[in-house]
């Protein structure tokens, strides 16, 4: 039996020293029929390790439907196929710049400022959710010949709370649950995070980006011995929709890397792959010092400018981190996989039928509710999606100013059928006054929940309510359309589409709805390609069953696509069903990355949900964009990290 421990100044595997060179990809951002290609050019950059996280509300996003836990093992197993030791972070929040941090919104909507604490009713829906998922990680364990090496308890809690009685709590829960090899916590370098995070008798480990040396001393102050480890090594960074792309210089993070592993340390670069975030996964933060300022959601691709980019081609950062690594390795680092194959040439697909919000809500809408005030996405039961809230404003009575108070995120809004203005949180009265009698609609749409920072699990919607003048108006009905509803099967089959043109004529409601076009692709034979292997599946990390996924191996030859929408302002892509996740005109991303497995050969169907200004009836596909590292204007990862501007953590 395989022992892994903890010892006074290194990890032991039976008993001899071993340092871990681990990497963060997260198989819930990559479709499954490419992990084995990614997590081998993990191991060819010089990496003996996988760290991932595991997002709750991805698998239990309704309260009791579960949904694949086995994705989280069939992972793992494919990391010890490739060599690789595994580093499981199972939450129950997890940041990772993913909705809500993981939680699901039935959790945060019922809880509220109670998550994260000894509180019993969410200590208890979180040890029903452990009992579900951890089996998954315990029948891995290196113990029972499995690749799993540690386990994370909780996640960079110092940057949030400091009820000791909670984490110790969960700590003993994991082991409960049969968890039996090291547990580990993970916080900034600072006194009060480690202070706040840290669990006695649990390895303490730190997250930085820079400034090893610096990091680690303060670690040493408050655990004098054990194995010293980055857990987070930010070799890149995220962004954030209207905001410029944050890079780092290769030849920089490269010498970081460096420096931890000459203080002897273990180190997890994140991101190694950071994949993307499908599905509207993505989350947001706060701006300012306490992450309590402004609205900042994440854009949907999370290259994070790392060794490996979105596409899961290797990069100059790649090239110098084997440089790096190759000098730490046992014996010679295992050859490259082939580079991925985009799509041979640009396809123009024409999307020749439209239906209105109006039809697909009524074709795939929750049902409608009434209440005196406008129920947050919260109490509708609405993860991702929008909610069109309808109200009158009585009358006779003079034009006043109309709006929505502590709106979450964005409105687009109707009075008497015509568009009357887009709200947000930041400007959230119409333009022009609206006078009685009249009625108002409100399409909010969610752009991500905060992950990091006190701002946790706020609510989304009209979160205060709609005024008029100081008035509140009463009454409000609201009916929720969840992107989940596009994944039942058959679902979009319900929607009553007509032809592209109608849209033309049908006033400001024809620019925005479900436009559906289809386009074919030929195989590419005699191409080298990864993601055409014969028995690669088409399913989506976390749904097994999702309808729209296929078993086909996708096309041969064919392992990505790039699609863009020019002209076209905001909402969300499928293509054969599997949602490639939001577009926004606002940028940095302008192409939605598209993995080959959910291509077939012949005939593809693609749908756009436009929420707010659609472009000429069209979408192109291409081969892919290039890394987010060869783009044009940009910050750099330490301007976007510092204090004053985002001290968000990953």
């Amino acid at each position: 039996m395989t022992d892994f421990t903890v010892g006074d100044d290194c990890f032991r595997l039976d008993g001899k020293p071993v340092r871990l060179l681990s990497g963060a990809l997260h198989y819930f951002r990559v479709h499954e029929a490419q992990w084995e290609h990614r997590l081998a050019m993990l191991a060819a950059m010089g990496l003996n390790c996988v760290e991932t996280y595991v997002p709750w509300n991805l698998h239990e996003p309704r309260e009791g439907e579960v949904r694949d836990v086995g994705a989280l093992g069939r992972f793992l197993d494919a990391a010890g196929r490739a060599g690789l030791w595994a580093i499981v972070r199972p939450g129950p929040y997890i940041c990772a710049e993913w909705e809500n941090g993981g939680l699901p919104v039935w959790v945060t909507g019922r809880f509220g400022r109670r998550v994260r604490t000894r509180d019993a009713e969410y200590r208890a829906v979180v040890e029903r959710w452990f009992r579900e998922l951890l089996p998954q990680v315990v029948q891995r364990q290196v113990s029972r010949g499995g690749p799993v090496i540690l386990v994370q308890a909780e996640n960079e809690y110092g940057s949030y709370g400091s009820d000791a009685v909670y984490l110790e709590w969960l700590a003993g829960l994991l082991r409960q649950c049969g968890v039996t090899v090291p547990l580990f916590t993970s916080d900034g370098p600072e006194d009060h995070m480690l202070t706040g995070g840290s669990v006695p008798g649990l390895l303490a480990t730190a997250n930085f980006g820079s400034g090893a040396r610096e990091g680690f001393e303060v670690l040493r102050r408050h655990q004098p011995r054990g194995p010293l480890m980055c857990m987070e090594f930010w070799c890149g960074w995220f962004d954030h929709w209207g905001a410029a792309p944050v890079l780092r210089d290769p030849e920089q993070a490269a010498g970081a890397l460096r420096e931890i592993l000459e203080c002897g340390a273990s180190v997890n670069i994140y991101m190694a792959h950071g994949g993307t975030n499908f599905g509207g996964w993505a989350g947001a933060n706060r701006s300012g010092p306490h992450q309590d300022e402004s609205f900042q959601p994440t854009v949907t691709s999370y290259d994070y400018d790392a060794p490996v980019d979105e596409y899961g081609r290797a990069t100059e950062k790649f090239r110098l981190f084997r440089e790096v690594l190759e000098a730490y390795a046992e014996g010679p680092l295992p050859p490259l996989p082939p580079e991925p194959v985009g799509l041979a040439g640009p396809v123009r697909v024409e999307l020749a039928e439209w239906a209105g919000l109006g039809d697909v809500l009524e074709a795939l809408g929750d049902p409608e509710t009434e209440s005196g005030v406008p129920p947050t996405f919260e109490e509708l039961g609405v993860d991702r999606g929008l909610v069109r809230y309808r109200v009158a404003v009585p009358g006779p009575r003079q034009a006043y100013p109309l709006g929505a108070s502590r709106l979450r995120d964005r409105a687009v809004v109707y009075v008497d059928g015509v568009r009357a203005g887009v709200l947000t949180e930041e400007s959230g009265t119409l333009p022009e006054p609206v006078a009685g009698p009249a009625e108002v609609e409100l399409w909010v749409e969610s752009l991500g929940r905060v992950n990091y920072g006190p701002r946790l699990g706020e609510p989304k919607g009209v979160t205060g309510g709609v005024l008029h003048e100081r008035q509140y108006l009463h009454g409000v009905r609201a009916r929720g359309l969840r992107l989940g509803a596009f994944e039942a099967a058959g679902a979009v089959a319900a929607v009553p589409f007509g032809p592209v043109e109608a849209a033309a004529g049908a006033g400001d409601a024809g620019r925005t709805g479900l436009f559906r076009g289809t386009f074919t692709i030929e195989g590419s034979e005699g191409t080298t390609g990864t993601s055409g292997a014969p028995g690669a599946s088409g399913r989506a990390p976390g749904t097994s069953d999702a309808p729209g996924t296929s078993d086909a191996p996708g096309v041969p030859g064919v392992d990505h696509a790039g699609l863009e929408l020019p002209g076209w302002t905001r909402g969300f892509v499928w293509v054969n069903g599997f949602c490639l996740g939001r577009y926004w005109s606002v940028g940095p991303q302008r192409t939605l990355y598209v993995p080959g497995p959910v291509l077939r050969e012949g005939v593809n169907e693609v749908w756009v949900l436009e929420l707010e200004d659609a472009g000429e009836p069209q979408v192109e596909l291409g081969p892919g964009g290039p890394s987010k590292g060869c783009r044009g204007q940009s910050e750099s990862a330490a301007e976007a990290m510092s204090p004053a501007k985002c001290e968000t953590s990953v």
